[in-house]
């Protein structure tokens, strides 16, 4: 178990603090989805469990161990793939490896293996002799995977590993975070991409201004009343018949052509979608008593997310 317990921090020369008591925890086998705006203190949070930023309050253990203390004792415990590209761009993918790997302090005996064994789960077998600078964006973030995981870690930071990479590149990312976590590495991954979270996480922290603003297991947040109803229509009819059929039924309010009605009591969404069916307004899609995270965010935060 990684344990983040009350972690302050504020830089020199700033008047706020970028981090003010956030908590949180990981296990083996699990991600945790790491959500907020630019600024909300994601990097500085990660920043200090990777152990690149000292600790002015709080505390951070592994399995009952400060972080000092585990890193002392393995210092590739926790690895990070940042957002940056983190390798020698006039090296090609085989010697970035070969270069981290003995950097990881890998014994000899075991890093050419280890070599193999990220290069063939990033599948980067036919671009080991390219290049780094050349690769494309999907690759790079690959290869970025693959220096991360040379020395076998049991926690695993991932700082949005999609940004700039193409969708069949993405999915493979994703694909790759849920096999590790299966295979037992706990795991902390920040994105903007809130579905992405969605998909992976099994817990859920949002931040902002330094602050944790939600904490939990992903199922549980995103549980609303039950009389919370989001549809979409094929509006054939003027959108004033919609909202006024919708209007008989609860409370509407709309975002672009996504509609959201909080029903009135003793209401059933299945009465709701008859009526709908009888004004001959197609319904394209329908969620009942759930939000996604985008709603949880905005919700909390009352803004989109920040550049």
């Amino acid at each position: 178990m990684l344990l983040v317990d009350d972690i302050a921090f504020q830089y020199p020369k700033s008047d706020t603090a970028s981090l003010a008591g956030v908590s949180l925890s990981v296990a083996r086998g699990e991600v945790l989805g790491l959500l907020g705006p630019n600024g909300a203190g994601k990097t500085t949070l990660i920043s200090h469990i990777s152990g690149l930023l000292n600790i002015q309050k709080g505390h951070i253990t592994i399995d009952g161990h400060t972080l000092e203390q585990a890193r002392r004792a393995d210092p590739t415990r926790i690895a990070i793939a940042p957002q940056e590209y983190a390798f020698y761009p006039v090296l090609t993918v085989a010697e970035n490896l070969a270069c981290f790997a003995a950097a990881s302090g890998l014994p000899k005996a075991i890093k050419q293996t280890r070599i193999e064994t990220c290069v063939e789960f990033t599948q980067l077998d036919s671009h080991r002799h390219v290049r780094a600078e050349h690769l494309s964006g999907g690759l790079k973030r690959r290869l970025n995977l693959a220096i991360a995981l040379l020395p076998q870690p049991d926690f695993l930071l991932l700082d949005e590993p999609t940004v700039g990479v193409d969708p069949q590149s993405r999915a493979f990312i994703l694909e790759s975070v849920n096999t590790l976590a299966k295979q037992g590495m706990g795991i902390i991954y920040t994105s903007h991409y809130m579905e992405e979270i969605e998909a992976l996480a099994q817990k859920v922290v949002i931040i902002d201004r330094g602050r944790v603003l939600v904490s939990g297991a992903i199922d549980e947040l995103l549980q609303i009343d039950s009389t919370r109803t989001q549809m979409k229509l094929s509006l054939t009819s003027p959108r004033e018949t919609a909202m006024a059929t919708l209007s008989a039924f609860g409370d509407v309010q709309t975002m672009g052509d996504i509609y959201h009605i909080n029903l009135f009591e003793n209401v059933l969404p299945a009465t709701l979608l008859a009526e709908l069916s009888a004004q001959r307004i197609p319904v394209l899609h329908a969620q009942f008593g759930r939000q996604n995270l985008e709603q949880l965010f905005m919700s909390l935060t009352h803004r989109t997310l920040r550049d």
